[in-house]
C-alpha cells in the first residue's frame, strides 16, 4: 500500500509544485534492450544515435520482465545493470516495475522491493549501520519482520549509480556475510551487490553509461539499456500528453520538421520540455516565433517556467536575472564537475542562502528540483542535464560579456570548443551547442574555427556535436554540398577531403531512414586503398544502421599497411556493437594477403567480442606462424567466438601452433565445424595435439584437412584414438599428400572398425599406400557396418591386385563406397574385378573414377557391359587420360543407347575419340547426360 502510494503519480517536473498525472494513465512503454557491454560514450553521442538504435534490431524487454531468463539460458539473473543516459526512462522504468508490482500485476514470485535510491544513500554515507538497519531508517514498517529468512524473496532497486557520492571499493572493501554487522554504506552495498550479502537476494541498479563499470562485470548477471522511444512511441507520448488531438499533431508536424529536435525527442523528459513549450506556442493565446532550435527551445521553455513566477505571490527580494544567473553558477561549477545532484554546501559556494532555496525552486518551477532525502537532509538537482547544461551556458556568456567586454566573443567560442575536445568524457557538448548559439553579427572566425576542428577531429564522438554546432549558427553548406553528392550518387567519383567524409557521416546519421545502408553506393569502383578510407569514414553510419548490404567480400591485399588498416575496422565493427542482422560477414575472405602475426591480435579479439557475427575466416597463404596461430588460439578459445569455418592452408604452423589451437578446441563451447591447416609442417607431435583436442567431448570439428603436413604413420596412430573417441564429431578427413604408407593406412582403417567412428570421407591421395592396406580396409569394413562413404586412393600403387581386393566377393562392403581410383596402377584386368563388383546386387556404388590408369578399350568393354546390368547403380564415370579410341566407345555407346544404365556424367578427357564419336555420345540421353570430352564443360541440355 504504501509503494503504491509513493508511486502511482508521475511527477513531470518538481514533485511540489509539478502536475501530478496518474503513471498509468500517461506511461508510454520504452524501448529496452539487452545491452552487449558496457562502453564509456558521451551523452550527446547517444542521444544522436540511440533514436537509430531504437528499432527493431534488437529484441525489445518488458521492464516487467528484467530478471525472466531468454530461451535457452540456465544461469539464474541475480544482478541486473540497466545503463541509459540523463531522462531517458531509467527512474520511470522502475517506478512502473514497483507500481505494477504493489498492484499486483507482475512478479509475484517477489515478497519485498526496497527501492534505495543513491541520492538518498548518500546522506547517511558516513554512518555506521548494519543491512538491518539501513532498512529500518528507509522502511520502518520492517523492524518486527524477518526479511532475511530464507522463505521470503526480496528485491534491492539502487537506482542512480551515476549520482554515487561514496568510492563502492569492491576490491578492497572486506567481505561481510552478517546482515546485523555495522559497517559503512559503502561496505553494505558492494557486499550486498557482489552476493556475499543475502545472496539469494534480487539486485537491480541503474546508471549513466560513465558510471556503469563501477560495478565489476563478475557481479552482473544481466545488462539491459533504456533506449527510451523509438519513433511509434514519440508520437504515442504526445497524444497521451496533449489532450488535444488537433494541436497534439500540430506539435507534432513541428517537431518532425526539424532533424534536431525529433532526434532529441528520443528522450522523455525532452518531449515534456517540447509538449510544455509548444503547447503554448501554438495556441491562440501565444504568439512569436516557434522554436527551430535546441536553444530556441530551452530559452522558451526558462521564459514559461520564469512566468509562472509572476502569477503567483512569491517573494520579491530575489530579481529574476540574480536568480537565473547564481543557479547558472551552480549548473557550470557542478557539470565541471560531472554531478548531477549537489547538496545545501554545493549552494552556499555560489551565494544561494539555503533557507531561501524553496524560493529559488518556486520562481523556476520546474527548472529547478528539490527532493528531500526522508528527514535526513535536502537534496537538489535539476529537472534534467541539459536543463544544467542550458543554464550553465547562460552563466558563463554572461560573465565573459560582463568582466571581459574588451576580448572579442570568438576568444570565448574557442576556449569552449577545445575545452569540449579535450574532455574525456565529452559530456560538454550540449553546453557547447547553447553557447555557441548566440545571436552576434560577426560568427564568420567561430564557423571557421569549428570546420578546422571537424578536420582535425574525425571520430564521430567529437565532430558530430560540432557540425550540430555549425547548423545552429546558421551554416549547413557543408551539409547541403554532401547531400547533393547523395541525391547525385557521385560520391564514388568524389575526391572528398576528411572534413567532407565528416560531413557525409553527420548527413547519413541525421538521415530521415538509416535502416538499410547501401555500402556499394559510396565504395563500388574503388582500389584497395580508396575502400580502406571509405570504410575508415564510414564505421559510424555502419555501426548506426539497421542493416548493411554489399561489402565486398574477397580483398587480396599486397599492402601491409591496407592490411592493417582493414583489419582494425574488422576490429572496431565487430568489438563495437555490430548487430546480429547485418546481412554480412565483414573481410572474412584474406586469403593471399601477406598478413604478419601482428594481424592476429585485432582479429583474435573480434572473434572473442561478445557481439562477434564473424563465422567464417579464411587466412590461407598468409605467413601467420606459431605467434599467429596462438593468438588467433584465445579468439577461437572464447566462449563468444561462433566462427564456424577456419582456413590457415600454408600459413607456416608447426606442433607448437597445434598444441595452441588443441586448447582452443577444447573450450566450452566450441563451434569451430571446419579446420584447414594444409600444407603445414604439423610432423607427427603437430598431429597429436590435434588428436587430443579433437577426443574432448566438447569439440564439434566435422571436417579437417591436413594435405602435406608432414604426417607419418605415427600421426595416423594417434588420428586411431581420436576417431575412435565418444563422441567422435569428424565427419571428413584429408590426409592427401602425406607419408601414411601402409601402417599409417591400416592405423586408420582400425579405427573405421570402431563403432563410435562416425567417419563418412577419407582422403588418402599420393599417401604411399600399396595393395597391402587394401585387404586391412576390407577386412575392417566387414567386421563392422561402417559409415564410410568416400574412399579417395589416387595416386597410390594399388594396382590391380588391390582393386580386386577391393571388389573381391559379392557381398565385398568397398563396392557401396565411391570410390577415387586415379592414378592407381590400374589396368583391363583391375577392371574386370569392378565390373564383376558393379553387377552384384549389393552393389551400391554410385560414382567411379578411374582417370589416369591404363585400362584402354579392354577395360571400357568391361566397364560397359557392367553399366548393362540391371543391379548397376554407377551414375558417375571418371575415365580421362585412360588410353581409350573410338574402339572403346563403341562397346560404351552401345550399352548406354539401351536405355538400362543409370550414368549420367561421363569424362573422357585426354583420350583418342573422334568427332563422329564425340557426337554420338553427346545424342545420347539429351535431357540429362553430361559428356565432358574433348572440349572442357561441354553440357548437353
Amino acid at each position: 500500500m504504501k509503494l503504491t502510494k509513493k508511486f502511482q503519480f508521475l511527477h513531470e517536473g518538481t514533485e511540489q509544485q509539478g502536475r501530478p498525472t496518474l503513471l498509468n494513465e500517461i506511461y508510454t512503454e520504452l524501448y529496452i534492450t539487452d545491452a552487449k557491454e558496457i562502453i564509456e560514450e558521451c551523452e550527446i553521442r547517444q542521444i544522436e544515435t540511440a533514436a537509430m538504435k531504437a528499432v527493431t534490431e534488437d529484441r525489445p524487454i518488458n521492464c516487467n520482465d528484467i530478471f525472466t531468463r531468454l530461451p535457452g539460458q540456465n544461469q539464474p539473473i541475480r544482478t541486473v545493470l540497466t545503463k541509459g543516459f540523463a531522462g531517458i526512462g531509467k527512474t520511470v522504468s522502475v517506478q512502473k516495475f514497483i507500481l505494477d508490482w504493489a498492484e499486483r500485476k507482475a512478479n509475484l514470485d517477489i515478497h519485498f522491493i526496497f527501492p534505495l535510491p543513491f541520492r538518498e544513500l548518500n546522506l547517511i554515507n558516513d554512518k555506521k549501520l548494519s543491512l538491518l538497519d539501513l532498512l529500518q531508517v528507509f522502511f520502518p514498517e520492517t523492524k518486527e519482520m524477518d526479511i532475511f529468512s530464507d522463505k521470503y524473496k526480496v528485491l534491492f532497486i539502487f537506482d542512480g549509480l551515476d549520482e554515487c557520492r561514496f568510492p563502492l571499493n569492491f576490491p578492497s572493501n572486506e567481505i561481510l556475510q552478517n546482515a546485523t554487522k555495522e559497517t559503512s554504506v559503502d561496505v553494505l552495498l558492494t557486499n550486498l551487490i557482489a552476493g556475499n550479502l543475502l545472496p539469494s537476494a534480487l539486485i537491480w541498479i541503474t546508471s549513466r553509461p560513465a558510471a556503469a563499470d563501477l560495478i565489476p562485470s563478475k557481479c552482473v548477471h544481466r545488462m539491459t539499456e533504456v533506449r527510451g522511444f523509438n519513433d511509434p512511441q514519440k508520437v504515442q507520448y504526445f497524444r497521451k500528453r496533449i489532450s488535444d488531438q488537433s494541436l497534439a499533431d500540430r506539435i507534432i508536424s513541428h517537431l518532425k520538421s526539424s532533424r534536431s529536435l525529433y532526434i532529441m525527442c528520443h528522450i522523455p523528459v525532452f518531449c515534456w520540455i517540447s509538449a510544455t513549450v509548444l503547447e503554448k506556442m501554438l495556441s491562440q493565446a501565444e504568439s512569436g516565433e516557434i522554436p527551430k532550435t535546441l536553444t530556441q527551445m530551452y530559452t522558451h521553455f526558462l521564459i514559461i517556467q520564469t512566468n509562472i513566477k509572476h502569477e503567483k505571490d512569491y517573494e520579491k527580494n530575489v530579481t529574476d536575472e540574480d536568480m537565473i544567473l547564481k543557479l547558472g553558477k551552480v549548473a557550470f561549477q557542478q557539470l565541471v564537475k560531472g554531478n548531477v545532484i549537489f547538496y545545501e554546501e554545493d549552494l552556499r559556494e555560489c551565494g544561494i542562502d539555503v533557507t531561501e532555496a524553496s524560493v529559488y525552486s518556486g520562481l523556476c518551477t520546474q527548472i529547478f528540483r528539490e527532493e528531500f532525502g526522508l528527514h535526513l537532509g535536502k537534496i537538489y538537482c535539476f529537472v534534467h542535464l541539459s536543463i544544467q547544461e542550458h543554464l550553465a551556458a547562460m552563466y558563463v556568456h554572461h560573465t565573459f560579456t560582463t568582466q571581459k567586454i574588451n576580448i572579442p566573443i570568438f576568444d570565448l567560442h574557442q576556449k569552449a570548443v577545445d575545452e569540449t575536445l579535450q574532455n574525456k568524457n565529452s559530456h560538454l557538448g550540449l553546453f557547447l551547442r547553447f553557447l555557441l548559439e548566440t545571436r552576434y553579427h560577426n560568427l564568420e572566425k567561430t564557423v571557421k574555427y569549428i570546420k578546422k576542428k571537424i578536420e582535425e577531429h574525425p571520430t564521430p564522438e567529437k565532430f558530430i556535436s560540432l557540425f550540430h554546432c555549425l547548423n545552429d549558427l546558421g551554416d549547413s553548406s557543408l551539409v547541403e554540398q554532401i547531400q547533393r553528392y547523395l541525391n547525385q550518387r557521385a560520391l564514388t567519383t568524389a575526391k572528398l577531403t576528411p572534413l567532407q567524409w565528416s560531413a557525409v557521416v553527420f548527413a547519413l546519421l541525421t538521415s530521415e531512414n538509416l535502416d538499410v545502408f547501401e555500402l556499394k553506393a559510396y565504395a563500388w569502383k574503388t582500389n584497395c586503398a580508396q575502400m580502406v578510407r571509405v570504410l575508415w569514414h564510414l564505421v559510424p553510419v555502419v555501426k548506426a544502421s539497421r542493416s548493411v548490404r554489399y561489402v565486398i567480400m574477397t580483398m587480396h591485399l599486397r599492402n601491409s599497411i591496407i592490411q592493417t588498416v582493414l583489419l582494425f575496422i574488422l576490429y572496431h565493427l565487430i568489438y563495437f556493437e555490430i548487430k546480429p542482422s547485418v546481412h554480412f560477414v565483414i573481410f572474412h575472405r584474406l586469403a593471399h594477403c601477406e598478413l604478419t602475426p601482428k594481424c592476429c591480435r585485432p582479429l583474435a579479439e573480434a572473434l572473442a567480442s561478445e557481439s562477434s557475427c564473424l563465422m567464417e575466416m579464411n587466412l590461407n597463404g598468409n605467413v601467420l606462424k606459431d605467434a599467429g596461430v596462438k593468438l588467433l588460439s584465445e579468439g577461437l578459445g572464447s566462449f563468444n567466438c561462433k566462427l564456424q569455418i577456419m582456413g590457415m592452408n600454408g600459413c607456416g604452423v608447426t606442433d607448437e601452433g597445434c598444441a595452441a589451437l588443441a586448447s582452443a578446441l577444447i573450450s566450452n563451447p566450441s563451434h569451430l565445424r571446419e579446420l584447414d591447416l594444409s600444407f603445414n609442417k604439423l610432423g607427427g607431435r603437430g598431429v597429436q595435439c590435434l588428436s587430443d583436442g579433437l577426443k574432448n567431448a566438447l569439440c564439434k570439428v566435422e571436417k579437417l584437412k591436413l594435405r602435406k603436413c608432414d604426417v607419418t604413420d605415427e600421426g595416423c596412430a594417434a588420428l586411431d584414438s581420436a576417431l575412435a573417441s565418444n563422441p567422435s564429431h569428424l565427419r571428413e578427413l584429408d590426409l592427401s599428400g602425406n607419408n601414411v604408407r601402409d601402417l599409417g593406412a591400416k592405423w586408420l582403417f582400425v579405427a573405421l572398425q570402431n563403432p563410435k567412428c562416425q567417419l563418412k570421407i577419407l582422403r588418402l591421395k599420393e599417401c604411399g599406400v600399396t595393395d597391402e592396406s587394401c585387404a586391412a580396409l576390407v577386412s575392417a569394413l566387414r567386421s563392422n557396418p561402417s559409415h564410410l562413404k568416400v574412399l579417395d586412393l589416387s595416386e597410390n600403387k594399388l594396382a590391380d591386385s588391390g582393386i580386386k581386393l577391393l571388389s573381391k566377393g559379392p557381398k565385398c562392403p568397398a563396392i557401396g563406397l565411391e570410390q577415387m581410383l586415379t592414378g592407381c596402377g590400374i589396368t583391363h584386368k583391375g577392371c574386370g574385378a569392378l565390373a564383376l563388383a558393379l553387377t552384384s546386387n549389393l552393389s551400391q556404388l554410385k560414382e567411379l573414377n578411374l582417370s589416369n590408369n591404363a585400362i584402354g578399350d579392354s577395360g571400357l568393354k568391361l566397364l560397359s557391359d557392367a553399366l548393362q546390368s540391371p543391379h548397376c547403380k554407377l551414375q558417375t564415370l571418371g575415365l580421362n587420360d585412360c588410353g581409350i579410341t573410338d574402339e572403346g566407345c563403341d562397346a560404351l555407346i552401345s550399352a548406354l543407347t539401351l536405355n538400362l544404365s543409370n550414368l549420367s556424367k561421363l569424362h573422357l578427357f585426354g583420350n583418342e575419340i573422334g568427332k563422329s564419336t564425340e557426337e554420338r555420345l553427346l545424342s545420347i540421353h539429351p535431357m540429362g547426360f553430361i559428356a565432358s570430352l574433348s572440349k572442357p564443360h561441354f553440357i548437353l541440355v
